[in-house]
């Protein structure tokens, strides 16, 4: 057998059957295998490559023991001559393993080949080609030197940035998103350390390779894509943290003495100066808007405090220091509680959730103005005053940043995109369906014919299009995009070559934002930046618990019962054993340790959006009742899918100790 392809999965059900579709074409006149391992997915992805790719041997992990045992799981039971480990956020093109398999048996001496990555917007990626992390290497990736000087071989040691990406070469280190290994460098070498969770293992095994007496190479000869943000996700501290630890594995087991030290030392303190400007950034991220928003407002107050008093009570020093002290900071306060919860810093151009969560904060003032000692009363006037300029001011702000990044005042009225579908009549009559019903808003331009999508055209003549659907005819991709100003393309593979839709994508530019549907796929796949989630448009089910308000809202209602209930708690050690669950588990549940309404324990909640333990489920009122399994996941479904705040406060109330429903669960 000549190939073994090993792809380890972790929760990207989309873009594994995106991967796994290009990978059978790809291996067509190839005596090979592929192997999947899954990782404990919750998304369905197990059952997705039972139905969809019954040829792939499957290893189903009921854990997830990290990339590296897995990957070595599925290496021990390979009988290739040849390995590759293959991530499931890639695209592979047709001829992309003939032409590894070529190179190999023209290079004894290649351990390992890596190729040409590019990412979803059509970007070369650096990474496909890097040097050995040395301190010195290390420390010009960590202090920015390498992104300041990319095509200095002193300081971007790191990603070989001297050499050219068009030019096969000798290169230290491969990508693990693609390592294509011999099996007897790979026999030599050993395999994947499985010290490494997630990344570092490319690189030890690398080394390892060169150790072993073999070469690696970095050949463009062929190219990928490699969704990169689907599995980085470098936002993140844990990103950081899992990053720069591997590191310091990789130094420990490779380096001695005071040079390991100094190494290990220094990787520590990249640790920490990382993290700490990974956190300020994703802080500053979350909260300049806020900051901003309340800068206005109490800014706009103090005008209207020194207005009203000239204007009203003409006397500029009427209002006393609690109002500095005390009013205008609780103003804003409340304004901005308010914006939050109605979900205006979720979308910041929806000027409903702004408007809305600034009338009802202006009503919960008013009532709590009733409420203040006299001294803390100086004026309703002000009051209202601050409620209009609070509206005049935040739109505008939102106004003035809407149109900074998309030149125009059409705020909440953003540009539908232009889009263009490159396939045949019938895939792009399927894609405009899937479209319509993933409620996905697109200004439709017309379709393009696969011959005109030939980056080296022969072009074929116009089809006619399915339903009335607009056709271009034989046009060229490139002058359909400029002629109507294309945004968006989506690729049908079903009709497109992957290496036709990777070359337009790299003759194209970023400009272009580029997404593929695969072959009787319910999915559309893209992503603009190496360093962002991939995107998805599909007619998956979406659970109203997953939405980060909805999520929000459910913990704000977890913790505005337990504050409702703490005065009353002595008195819950009065009522039956069963009722005491509440008091057994506020502390619990004020924690984030549980929430009070969750899902009843089945085997199949795997499938649902996660949520902490529940004090009540949705059984809570039915538990006389004997419910097979299916009823049960049903059950959890349905309050997954359509979850609001009225459902767990009625199983709430419901359950409360004056109530002849069931107590809640213990």
């Amino acid at each position: 057998m000549r190939l073994s392809v090993v792809i380890v999965n972790y929760n990207v059900r989309a873009f594994l059957e995106q991967a796994l579709l290009s990978v059978r074409k790809a291996m067509q006149g190839i005596d090979g295998e592929v192997w999947v391992v899954d990782n404990n997915s919750v998304d369905d992805s197990v059952r997705m490559v039972q139905e969809k790719f019954p040829e792939v041997r499957l290893l189903a992990n009921k854990v997830n023991p990290g990339f590296a045992v897995a990957n070595n799981q599925a290496i021990r039971e390979s009988r290739g001559e040849f390995v590759l480990l293959l991530n499931p956020d890639t695209l592979v093109e047709e001829d992309t393993f003939r032409q590894c398999l070529a190179f190999m048996d023209a290079h004894p001496d290649a351990g390992a080949l890596g190729v040409r990555l590019i990412d979803g917007s059509g970007k070369y990626l650096p990474e496909s080609k890097r040097g050995f992390p040395s301190p010195w290497v290390a420390f010009c990736k960590t202090v920015g030197l390498s992104a300041l000087f990319p095509k200095s071989k002193l300081f971007n040691g790191y990603y070989l940035g001297h050499l050219p990406e068009t030019e096969t070469h000798p290169v230290d280190v491969l990508a693990g998103c693609f390592m294509f290994m011999r099996r007897t460098a790979l026999d030599q070498a050993g395999l994947l350390d499985e010290a490494f969770f997630m990344y570092g293992e490319d690189i030890d095994l690398s080394y390892r390779i060169i150790q072993a007496g073999y070469q690696n190479y970095y050949f463009p000869g062929t190219q990928i894509i490699h969704y990169k943000g689907e599995s980085t996700k470098k936002g993140s501290l844990n990103y950081v943290r899992t990053f720069y630890q591997a590191m310091i594995i990789f130094t420990r087991k490779h380096f001695r003495g005071r040079r390991a030290g100094l190494f290990i030392r220094m990787l520590q303190a990249a640790i920490w100066l990382r993290a700490g400007l990974t956190l300020l950034k994703n802080i500053g991220q979350n909260l300049w808007l806020p900051l901003a928003d309340a800068a206005l407002l109490f800014g706009g107050l103090v005008f209207l405090k020194d207005f009203w008093a000239n204007y009203y009570y003409h006397d500029p020093h009427y209002f006393k220091s609690p109002v500095l002290r005390v009013n205008f900071p609780l103003y804003t306060a409340v304004w901005l509680l308010l914006i939050w919860l109605n979900g205006g810093y979720d979308q910041r151009y929806d000027l409903r959730r702004l408007l809305r969560g600034l009338g009802l904060g202006t009503l919960l003032l008013a009532a709590i103005y009733g409420f203040l000692d006299m001294e803390y009363r100086p004026s309703r006037a002000v009051l209202l005053l601050g409620a209009a300029w609070a509206a005049l001011s935040l739109t505008g702000l939102r106004a003035v940043l809407h149109f900074a990044e998309f030149r125009n005042f059409r705020i909440g009225r953003e540009r539908v995109k232009n889009l263009i579908i490159v396939g045949s009549a019938d895939e792009s009559q399927r894609v405009l369906s899937l479209l319509n019903q993933a409620g996905v808003a697109k200004n439709f331009v017309g379709t393009v014919t696969p011959g005109a999508a030939d980056p080296e055209p022969a072009q074929a003549p116009g089809e006619a299009g399915a339903a009335g659907q607009p056709t271009l005819g034989d046009a060229a991709l490139d002058e359909v995009v400029r002629i109507f100003r294309v945004d968006e393309i989506i690729f049908c593979s079903k009709d497109i070559r992957a290496q036709d839709i990777l070359a337009w994508m790299t003759r194209l530019g970023p400009a272009v934002s580029y997404k593929i549907v695969p072959e009787e796929s319910l999915s559309i796949i893209g992503s603009s930046s190496k360093n962002e989630p991939g995107e998805l448009y599909t007619i998956d089910i979406r659970y109203n618990i997953a939405q980060p308000g909805q999520r929000r809202n459910k913990r704000v209602l977890d913790v505005g019962v337990c504050l409702l209930l703490l005065p009353t708690l002595p008195l819950w050690l009065f009522f039956p054993e069963k009722r005491k669950a509440f008091a057994r588990h506020w502390w619990a549940v004020l924690t984030a340790r549980r929430t009070w309404v969750g899902y009843v324990p089945n085997s199949q909640n795997n499938s649902l959006p996660r949520l902490k333990p529940g004090v009540l489920s949705p059984l809570s009122r039915l538990q006389d009742l004997q419910l097979t399994e299916q009823t049960i996941a049903r059950l959890n479904f349905l309050y997954a899918k359509d979850w609001n705040v009225w459902k767990d406060l009625e199983l709430i109330l419901i359950s409360a100790p004056d109530s002849p429903a069931k107590a809640p669960l213990p």
